[in-house]
């Protein structure tokens, strides 16, 4: 793919102002598409991803390179009168403001949607919160753990008969950026249809319970089992993960036309009572277990390969960037720091690669506020004052 192909968002402005994960993933998705992201960061330690560890040569955190790749960042104190008031011109330069805080606080700023739209009719507002701008746990602190256990994700997981295993990924902040984007997007098309703007109210808690579909439309189809026995979740001896000789493989041998190429070639009898949760199960799992273990790794993905059952490698860190299919997309790329190392970091699916730098706190700020009409002279006297660096 040609680079320009993905830039379906170049000349779109985004004014960034959230912070750690959920909603700087969300703006890296739009920086990606070509929009251009200006990172607004108090006159404070800005983003509490910066100093996330590990740490780079420069002393920003890896994951903040992640997020904030081609980003550009302007320092402003908000809570300011002067801060407040350069904020709001330079809210006209804008297609799209992006927040991450608690619901209320933009409008005790006097910077709130209803506010911003007076000087802007076009901004799309996207705020991106645990709970929502409503209901009774609005205003209550979270993280992704929270919002998983709110949503009904940890409530199907297993194991069974124990406490849920806390998820290895962050499924609500990543899912709440993924949907903060979406929502963008929709109302960048409505503002091309009517030239209005929207408030985008995006729940990562609602998230969550989007994620939680499957095992939620089984129980209440009718299929209630334990938590940590559904069909996705190992129960079934043909989707479940399995232990080799030397590794581990997943087979999601789902569909009976999957499972049944399995059994050939692995020697087995055709089953199809097996694709449905019971007590014979116990027995395939202690079957197909022992099978797996008489082979290595390498041997059961050449085994998947030749059968098509839908059998492959758990990789871990190290064998996932080096894994042929992710080498021949480009997935993963070295991005440079400040202090002349290099990070590594994916690109999104919807771009055909990880561009630009994170930038230094307030790097930008002068470059920013003078685009938006700021002469040297207001510049100058907004660094005196301590409104911006």
């Amino acid at each position: 793919m040609n680079q320009n192909e993905h830039r379906s968002l170049e000349g779109i402005k985004v004014l960034d102002l959230s912070r750690l994960l959920p909603a700087p993933f969300c703006t890296m998705i739009l920086r990606d598409l070509g929009a251009q992201v200006d990172k607004l960061e108090d006159t404070g330690l800005g983003d509490g991803a910066r100093p996330t560890y590990p740490l780079t040569d420069d002393g920003m955190g890896a994951m903040f390179h992640w997020l904030n790749r081609g980003k550009r960042s302007i320092v402003l104190d908000l809570k300011s009168e002067a801060g407040r008031a350069a904020f709001l011109k330079l809210i006209p330069k804008y297609d799209v403001l992006v927040e991450s805080n608690r619901p209320g606080v933009m409008d005790r700023l006097g910077l709130g949607y209803e506010t911003l739209k007076q000087h802007n009719p076009g901004l799309i507002y996207c705020a991106i919160t645990g709970y929502g701008q409503d209901g009774p746990l609005k205003d209550r602190a979270g993280h992704d753990l929270n919002y998983v256990s709110r949503g009904g994700v940890l409530g199907l997981t297993g194991p069974v008969g124990g406490p849920p295993q806390t998820p290895g990924v962050q499924v609500a902040d990543i899912g709440g950026g993924l949907f903060g984007a979406i929502g963008i997007l929709a109302a960048l098309q409505y503002r091309g249809r009517t030239g209005e703007g929207r408030f985008v109210d995006i729940s990562m808690t609602e998230a969550a319970v989007s994620f939680s579909l499957f095992g939620l439309a089984c129980h209440f189809g009718g299929l209630q089992l334990p938590a940590g026995a559904g069909m996705l979740m190992g129960a079934i001896a043909n989707y479940r993960t399995y232990a080799t000789k030397d590794g581990a493989v997943s087979l999601g041998a789902l569909e009976p036309k999957f499972w049944k190429a399995f059994c050939e070639g692995a020697g087995l009898p055709f089953d199809p009572s097996v694709i449905m949760p019971g007590p014979h199960q116990a027995q395939w799992h202690e079957r197909v277990s022992a099978l797996f273990k008489e082979k290595t790794t390498a041997e059961w993905v050449e085994f998947g390969a030749k059968h098509d059952c839908c059998l492959e490698p758990i990789l871990g860190p190290e064998e996932v960037v080096k894994d042929e299919q992710h080498v021949a997309r480009g997935v993963f790329t070295k991005r440079p720091t400040h202090a002349g190392g290099e990070v590594l970091m994916a690109r999104t699916p919807v771009a055909p690669a990880a561009e630009g730098v994170a930038p230094k706190q307030g790097m930008d700020s002068a470059a920013i506020l003078a685009e938006c009409g700021f002469s040297n002279d207001e510049i100058e006297a907004l660094k005196r004052d301590g409104i911006t660096r």
